[in-house]
């Protein structure tokens, strides 16, 4: 492996300070922050703002802040995420962590499509396939992103929808009742189903974001409700909110699910 370029690792440094509070910087916070010289720093800030990667404040003299270079820099990275293809590669992760099936999904209208599954290590496992589509009401990855929406537009949706179908007993198909649920799911960060859409499987959900903080997509964890003990619940929830913790990390989310 080749040698690190310290000058290169210095301005990095420098533009990553960037991301933490307001974006804006000086060059004493810089020196504090990094514990290098005034000189150094003066010329690392002089260089970034000449190749555009920062700018100075208009108005506050000596203040900086991430310039346009970084903006298109970020932009075509952006471009080139696959959520799909992202999506599996964590799925395929928390699978292997809970040996349990682990689903990506999107919102369509009223109904999720999965873009991506990790299968189940265990013998009773739950049959799905990517691209499936289902009623968002009865999973617990559809109603984590239902309760994303905001309430004109989820509105919107179901006073165009008519009655919602039930895939089992347990499906809620009243409008006040999937209002009320959305609620508390909006308000704990954590959508769950049991035997909603499957007699036999429960599932636990997070919402994923994007770098702009929208909710694109939702991770779940579907288990054989014959292995959904309390104990294994909360662990499960607890590893659907990290899976969808990275997979927004991966998206380019910073802050708080």
């Amino acid at each position: 492996m080749g040698r690190h370029v310290p000058a290169v690792t210095r301005a990095l440094d420098i533009l990553e300070l960037c991301l933490d509070g307001d974006g804006v910087l000086t060059a004493p916070e810089v020196v504090r922050g990094l514990g290098l010289p005034r000189t150094t720093v003066h010329e690392l800030l002089t260089t970034l703002v000449a190749r555009s990667y920062l700018v100075t404040v208009p108005g506050r003299p000596g203040h900086y802040r991430l310039g346009v270079r970084a903006f298109q820099l970020g932009s075509r990275y952006a471009e080139q995420l696959d959520l799909a293809q992202e999506g599996q590669e964590v799925a395929r992760r928390v699978a292997e962590t809970c040996g349990e099936t682990v689903h990506v999904a999107v919102l369509d209208g009223l109904d999720v499509i999965y873009v991506a599954k990790a299968d189940s290590t265990h013998a009773v496992r739950m049959v799905s396939a990517a691209g499936r589509r289902l009623p968002a009401h009865c999973t617990a990855v559809g109603k984590a992103l239902l309760a994303s929406l905001a309430p004109a537009e989820l509105d919107a949706l179901l006073a165009s929808a008519g009655p919602l179908p039930a895939m089992t007993a347990g499906s809620i198909t009243d409008p006040a009742a999937l209002r009320a649920a959305l609620g508390e799911i909006a308000a704990s960060g954590v959508a769950s189903e049991e035997r909603e859409s499957n007699p036999d499987v429960g599932c636990l959900a997070a919402p994923v974001k994007d770098g702009r903080g929208r909710v694109v997509a939702a991770l779940s964890i579907s288990v054989p409700m014959i292995r959904l003990s309390d104990e294994r619940r909360t662990e499960l929830r607890a590893l659907a909110v990290q899976g969808a913790t990275d997979l927004s990390a991966r998206l380019g989310f910073r802050g708080a699910q």
